[in-house]
Protein backbone atom coordinates (compact mmCIF):
# COMPACT_ATOMS: atom_id res chain seq x y z
CA UNK A 1 0.00 0.00 0.00
CA UNK A 2 1.38 3.46 -0.34
CA UNK A 3 4.31 4.31 -2.70
CA UNK A 4 5.05 0.64 -3.66
CA UNK A 5 2.25 0.25 -4.57
CA UNK A 6 2.32 2.90 -6.99
CA UNK A 7 5.52 1.77 -8.00
CA UNK A 8 4.20 -1.79 -8.92
CA UNK A 9 1.15 -0.41 -10.40
CA UNK A 10 3.41 1.34 -13.38
CA UNK A 11 4.58 -0.99 -16.39
CA UNK A 12 7.72 -1.67 -17.38
CA UNK A 13 8.06 0.83 -20.01
CA UNK A 14 7.78 3.67 -16.45
CA UNK A 15 10.56 2.23 -14.98
CA UNK A 16 12.47 5.36 -14.65
CA UNK A 17 8.78 6.64 -13.33
CA UNK A 18 9.34 4.02 -10.89
CA UNK A 19 12.55 5.01 -10.07
CA UNK A 20 12.09 8.51 -9.76
CA UNK A 21 8.83 8.25 -7.51
CA UNK A 22 11.18 6.14 -5.01
CA UNK A 23 14.23 8.92 -5.73
CA UNK A 24 11.89 11.83 -4.95
CA UNK A 25 9.31 10.84 -2.66
CA UNK A 26 10.73 8.01 -1.03
CA UNK A 27 14.38 9.75 -0.44
CA UNK A 28 13.65 13.39 -0.23
CA UNK A 29 15.73 16.25 1.11
CA UNK A 30 12.67 17.50 2.24
CA UNK A 31 10.86 17.42 5.23
CA UNK A 32 7.81 13.91 5.93
CA UNK A 33 6.05 17.07 5.69
CA UNK A 34 6.89 19.09 3.17
CA UNK A 35 7.71 15.39 0.37
CA UNK A 36 4.66 14.14 1.36
CA UNK A 37 2.15 16.91 1.46
CA UNK A 38 3.22 18.19 -2.08
CA UNK A 39 2.75 14.70 -2.70
CA UNK A 40 -0.71 14.10 -2.20
CA UNK A 41 -1.48 17.58 -3.08
CA UNK A 42 -0.01 16.56 -6.74
CA UNK A 43 -1.99 13.46 -6.58
CA UNK A 44 -5.17 15.29 -6.40
CA UNK A 45 -4.81 17.89 -9.08
CA UNK A 46 -3.07 14.78 -11.40
CA UNK A 47 -6.93 13.46 -11.00
CA UNK A 48 -5.58 9.55 -11.26
CA UNK A 49 -7.75 7.54 -8.43
CA UNK A 50 -5.22 4.56 -8.23
CA UNK A 51 -2.44 7.01 -7.62
CA UNK A 52 -4.39 9.39 -5.07
CA UNK A 53 -5.85 6.35 -2.65
CA UNK A 54 -2.36 4.77 -2.45
CA UNK A 55 -0.47 8.79 -1.78
CA UNK A 56 -3.01 9.72 0.71
CA UNK A 57 -2.73 6.18 2.36
CA UNK A 58 0.58 6.55 2.87
CA UNK A 59 0.37 10.46 3.58
CA UNK A 60 -1.68 10.10 6.06
CA UNK A 61 0.73 8.77 8.57
CA UNK A 62 3.32 11.50 7.89
CA UNK A 63 1.28 14.91 7.83
CA UNK A 64 -2.09 13.60 10.14
CA UNK A 65 -5.65 14.74 9.82
CA UNK A 66 -4.86 18.13 9.77
CA UNK A 67 -1.87 18.25 7.53
CA UNK A 68 -4.18 15.71 4.86
CA UNK A 69 -7.23 18.43 5.26
CA UNK A 70 -4.41 21.13 4.81
CA UNK A 71 -3.00 19.43 1.04
CA UNK A 72 -5.91 19.03 -0.38
CA UNK A 73 -7.14 22.36 0.05
CA UNK A 74 -3.96 23.83 -1.38
CA UNK A 75 -4.46 21.00 -4.21
CA UNK A 76 -8.60 22.82 -4.10
CA UNK A 77 -7.54 26.56 -3.73
CA UNK A 78 -5.12 26.54 -6.46
CA UNK A 79 -7.05 24.30 -8.73
CA UNK A 80 -9.30 27.68 -8.78
CA UNK A 81 -6.38 30.48 -8.29
CA UNK A 82 -4.24 28.45 -11.55
CA UNK A 83 -7.08 28.84 -13.98
CA UNK A 84 -8.54 32.32 -12.93
CA UNK A 85 -4.47 33.70 -13.10
CA UNK A 86 -3.24 31.77 -16.32
CA UNK A 87 -6.49 32.74 -17.75
CA UNK A 88 -6.17 36.81 -17.34
CA UNK A 89 -2.21 36.46 -18.03
CA UNK A 90 -2.91 34.49 -21.35
CA UNK A 91 -5.41 37.21 -22.69
CA UNK A 92 -2.80 39.48 -22.81
CA UNK A 93 -4.85 42.53 -21.34
CA UNK A 94 -2.33 44.08 -18.47
CA UNK A 95 -5.58 45.61 -17.32
CA UNK A 96 -7.06 41.75 -15.65
CA UNK A 97 -4.03 42.20 -13.60
CA UNK A 98 -4.98 45.18 -11.73
CA UNK A 99 -8.40 43.90 -11.19
CA UNK A 100 -9.87 42.01 -8.10
CA UNK A 101 -9.92 38.30 -8.40
CA UNK A 102 -13.01 38.57 -6.22
CA UNK A 103 -12.47 35.01 -5.66
CA UNK A 104 -12.71 33.28 -2.31
CA UNK A 105 -9.15 31.97 -1.05
CA UNK A 106 -9.40 32.15 3.04
CA UNK A 107 -7.23 28.89 3.21
CA UNK A 108 -4.22 30.41 2.17
CA UNK A 109 -4.24 32.66 5.02
CA UNK A 110 -5.08 29.48 8.19
CA UNK A 111 -4.13 26.87 5.89
CA UNK A 112 -3.51 24.82 9.35
CA UNK A 113 -0.17 24.00 9.15
CA UNK A 114 3.53 26.35 8.58
CA UNK A 115 2.44 28.20 6.03
CA UNK A 116 5.63 27.73 4.49
CA UNK A 117 4.89 24.24 3.93
CA UNK A 118 1.28 25.14 2.37
CA UNK A 119 2.92 27.74 0.15
CA UNK A 120 5.27 24.77 -1.12
CA UNK A 121 2.50 22.60 -1.98
CA UNK A 122 0.78 25.25 -3.93
CA UNK A 123 3.58 25.54 -6.14
CA UNK A 124 3.75 21.78 -6.51
CA UNK A 125 0.08 22.37 -7.77
CA UNK A 126 0.76 25.41 -9.73
CA UNK A 127 3.51 23.53 -11.76
CA UNK A 128 0.96 20.45 -12.46
CA UNK A 129 -1.44 22.83 -13.96
CA UNK A 130 0.98 25.46 -15.77
CA UNK A 131 0.22 28.65 -14.29
CA UNK A 132 3.27 30.54 -14.50
CA UNK A 133 1.35 33.49 -12.90
CA UNK A 134 0.85 31.21 -9.67
CA UNK A 135 4.49 29.56 -10.16
CA UNK A 136 6.44 32.92 -10.40
CA UNK A 137 4.28 34.24 -6.90
CA UNK A 138 4.90 31.37 -5.21
CA UNK A 139 8.58 30.77 -5.72
CA UNK A 140 8.64 34.46 -4.45
CA UNK A 141 6.85 34.38 -0.98
CA UNK A 142 9.14 30.89 -0.33
CA UNK A 143 12.39 32.49 -1.47
CA UNK A 144 11.28 35.48 1.39
CA UNK A 145 10.00 33.08 3.91
CA UNK A 146 13.69 31.42 3.95
CA UNK A 147 13.46 28.09 1.42
CA UNK A 148 15.85 27.41 -1.39
CA UNK A 149 16.20 27.18 -4.86
CA UNK A 150 16.72 23.13 -4.24
CA UNK A 151 14.10 23.37 -1.74
CA UNK A 152 11.82 24.71 -4.19
CA UNK A 153 13.39 22.73 -7.05
CA UNK A 154 12.99 19.12 -5.04
CA UNK A 155 9.03 20.31 -4.70
CA UNK A 156 8.85 20.76 -8.78
CA UNK A 157 10.79 17.70 -8.97
CA UNK A 158 7.75 15.61 -6.72
CA UNK A 159 5.20 17.35 -8.83
CA UNK A 160 7.06 15.81 -12.48
CA UNK A 161 6.89 12.46 -11.11
CA UNK A 162 3.68 12.37 -9.64
CA UNK A 163 2.05 14.10 -12.20
CA UNK A 164 4.35 11.47 -14.91
CA UNK A 165 2.84 8.58 -12.95
CA UNK A 166 -0.91 9.79 -13.30
CA UNK A 167 -0.86 9.96 -17.02
CA UNK A 168 1.04 6.77 -17.20
CA UNK A 169 -1.43 4.85 -15.12
CA UNK A 170 -4.50 6.68 -16.78
CA UNK A 171 -3.19 5.41 -20.46
CA UNK A 172 -2.50 1.82 -19.28
CA UNK A 173 -6.03 2.13 -17.54
CA UNK A 174 -8.03 3.45 -20.80
CA UNK A 175 -6.04 0.57 -23.16
CA UNK A 176 -6.71 -1.81 -20.53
Amino acid sequence: MGLDAVQAALPEYARDISLNLGATIGASPLTPVQTWGAALACAVAARNPVLLREIAAEAHGHLGPEGVEAAKGAAAIMAMTNIYYRATHLIGDEQYASMPARLRMQLIARPGVDKGDFKLWCLAVSAITGCGVCLESQEKALRRRGFTREQVQETLRISAVVHAAAVTLDAEAALA
